[in-house]
């Protein structure tokens, strides 16, 4: 199996609107909370980020209150 090219989807879908949503939050508030940009979250959110940083992800489910496989889930 090859890696995917920087240009493919990775087959991971961002569940974080749908979290906000549950927990009547806004991104900008979450932002707020986590210490990271609105820009990098909506990026996040939006399924175009590449990576993310151990520490974010944690900060975000710790928001959240939620688990790791609440917030990323496997979208093929």
């Amino acid at each position: 199996m090859t890696p995917p090219d920087d240009d493919d989807a990775t087959g991971i879908h961002c569940r974080l609107d749908e979290l906000l949503a549950e927990r009547g939050m806004t991104l900008t508030r979450l932002s707020e909370i986590v210490g990271v940009s609105i820009v990098n979250l909506s990026v996040l959110k939006n399924d175009r980020a590449r990576a993310i940083r151990y520490s974010t992800l944690s900060a975000i489910c710790r928001a959240l209150d939620c688990e790791i496989g609440d917030l990323l889930v496997r979208a093929d």
